[in-house]
């Protein structure tokens, strides 16, 4: 393959094919790389201008009690451990009405998989009352939670479909779900990070099951650990043919693609002595954003760095290798700072604000579903 080929066919309407964007992902070459830099720059420009938005949000982890025992995770407690928590539905509500006070539009929950957590014997009941609590008393806020293992989580628990957790969720005031648990969507690499997890066609199913209830989800991956760069590549084929399938059934599908590079400090030892580094190798995220966005194309128009794990110069870095959103204040972070995380728990808008005005670009405050909150240029 010839890499200015290569490159001219990500902008044409039927994008790159696998093998393509194999090819890029696989450039170690200094100018192959800064031409792919420069492509996903220009599409990025092509498909969302010289805005950056970013979400005033809080993030809300309300238990870290998990029956699952993934190789990545440091979050994850069982119930009477050192450093077990639940939060009840009053801190709930307090940690939602301190995020409004900061001007929070959206409140971004989710949670270990407790199995203690029902009411009068229902998971979904109990998930239901979460949603509640902040709705009851904020019924303008977005309520963006429960990746696609709780619900799959709840639905187990209780016996029931998938449908049926999602309707009344999204009836209870859940308004998108967040696209995480995906971590690899390549089920031998799956096996061994997450072994309980739901399967990768569990995880298609939960997400296409809320696309076509009109839910929007985010949609992620998980690098930089035990998976090569062809898995990657196969993470992203599933993910732009949910979208191809959203789409075609008009609904919005993704709403954004995060990339999740892994953090491994405090994780657990098997996997971190395996992948042998703690933090993120910034480049191999960089490059992975570009290629996913001339991969993804007109599909998935919006990216994002994760400022948690990249840091915020690194986050800021990411603007000019095709992401075009920062993501959120956050307020708070627990799954990703406990693994070691270097870029914090919180930011404020004039945090972002700065970086966002320091890449050249132009800060806009959005909603969940990218809809613009308000011109904050400074």
């Amino acid at each position: 393959m010839q890499l200015t080929q290569v490159l001219r066919h990500s902008f044409q309407p039927e994008g790159l094919t696998l093998a393509e964007a194999y090819f890029l992902m696989n450039q170690r070459d200094a100018q192959a790389i800064a031409e792919i830099r420069v492509a996903a720059d220009q599409m990025r420009s092509e498909l969302v201008g010289d805005t950056v938005t970013y979400v005033v949000n809080r993030n809300i982890n309300f238990t870290n009690i998990c029956n699952q025992h993934c190789s990545f995770c440091a979050f994850r407690r069982d119930e009477g451990e050192d450093g077990a928590y639940w939060l009840d539905f009053e801190q709930v509500l307090a940690k939602t009405q301190a995020g409004i006070a900061l001007g929070a539009t959206e409140i971004c929950m989710q949670g270990g998989l407790n199995p203690a957590a029902k009411i009068g014997g229902s998971s979904l009941t109990y998930y239901l009352k979460l949603v509640r609590t902040m709705k009851d008393h904020f019924p303008h806020l977005h309520i963006h939670a429960f990746s696609p293992q709780e619900v799959d989580f709840v639905a187990t628990e209780d016996g029931i479909s998938l449908e049926q957790v999602l309707e009344e969720l999204q009836a209870a005031g859940v308004g998108s779900l967040p696209g995480t648990a995906a971590e690899v969507l390549y089920e031998p690499v799956r096996r061994r990070l997450c072994p309980e997890k739901l399967d990768t066609q569990g995880w298609v199913n939960v997400v296409q099951t809320a696309h076509r209830m009109g839910l929007p989800t985010t949609s992620t991956l998980l690098s930089g650990h035990i998976e090569n760069l062809a898995q990657r590549v196969i993470h992203l084929g599933i993910l732009k043919a949910i979208q191809q399938s959203a789409w075609a059934a008009g609904v919005t599908g993704f709403t954004e693609f995060i990339l999740l590079p892994y953090v491994g400090e405090q994780a657990p030892p098997s996997l971190r002595h395996r992948v042998g580094r703690d933090q993120p190798v910034l480049a191999d995220a960089l490059l992975t954003m570009a290629v996913a966005r001339l991969f993804l194309g007109r599909w998935v128009v919006n990216h994002q760095p994760s400022w948690v794990k990249l840091t915020l110069a690194g986050a800021r870095e990411a603007l000019d290798w095709g992401c075009n959103d920062l993501g959120g204040t956050l307020m708070e972070e627990h799954i990703t700072s406990m693994a070691g995380a270097q870029g914090g728990t919180c930011l404020d808008v004039q945090d972002l604000m700065q970086a966002i005005i320091q890449a050249g670009r132009t800060p806009q405050q959005r909603t969940t579903l990218y809809q613009s909150v308000a011109l904050t240029i400074s």
